[in-house]
């Protein structure tokens, strides 16, 4: 049995916050092409991380996620066959910063007090910052690392330990929360004591060790420790 966490890493993008809470936007914007505009684009977004982790040089600068962000949108867009005027494109880009919370997360935190609970994302800073901010879950968050201080996306180890520094705990004391398979993988493969927010009935990844925990919503984690 891995031990109690005494502190909590979550993901954001997709954890945390709903990234397809843009679909209302894009329905708006590119009619009858919203959901699959939104699909493809977080597909190719976290696609462009890895290939970009994985191609880039000793010493070449890494494209931040915002950069990574536009383009897998300016793919999408390509791919459908969705003319979308600029300012059409940057509201779209923009909505990155007011995405909502998942309707469970701002009691799901509160409740996890008051062991440490923070933010470890492929974000930036100048992207997560304003996101956290201006919803209901600010208060409930004590720190945010970007991934930006490591050089290297995730599900690279070099990201995870991020947290183990700020946090100055071991490995297995850290619990870590993640929405997507792959990045709940790569932290167990680090040592984190992983809990997989498995939304839609997925099967487990079958190239990591599994998840410690597998539960259906973000309000299941607090339960299991009596809060």
């Amino acid at each position: 049995m891995s031990p109690t966490p005494r502190a909590f890493v979550f993901d954001a993008y997709g954890t945390l916050f709903d990234v397809h809470s843009v679909v209302t936007l894009a329905e708006e914007l590119a009619p009858r092409q919203g959901a699959v505009l939104s699909q493809l684009w977080r597909t190719k977004q976290l696609e462009y991380t890895w290939l970009s982790s994985l191609m880039r040089e000793p010493g070449e600068r890494l494209a931040d996620f915002a950069e990574l962000t536009a383009l897998a949108l300016d793919y999408a867009l390509a791919q459908l066959m969705i003319p979308l005027a600029p300012d059409a494109r940057r509201r779209l880009i923009d909505a990155y910063e007011t995405l909502s919370p998942f309707p469970e997360a701002a009691d799901a935190l509160s409740l996890l007090a008051p062991m440490p609970r923070i933010i470890l994302s492929n974000g930036t800073l100048a992207m997560l910052r304003p996101l956290v901010e201006h919803s209901t879950l600010a208060t409930h968050i004590d720190a945010i690392l970007s991934v930006d201080a490591a050089g290297i996306y995730k599900p690279a180890p070099a990201v995870y330990r991020l947290a183990v520094e700020h946090l100055r705990l071991a490995r297995d004391e850290i619990g870590f929360v993640s929405s997507n398979g792959w990045d709940a993988a790569g932290a167990k493969a680090f040592g984190f004591t992983t809990f997989w927010i498995n939304r839609h009935g997925l099967p487990v990844e079958r190239h990591a060790p599994e998840p410690d925990y597998v539960v259906g919503s973000l309000a299941n984690i607090p339960a299991m420790f009596g809060r």
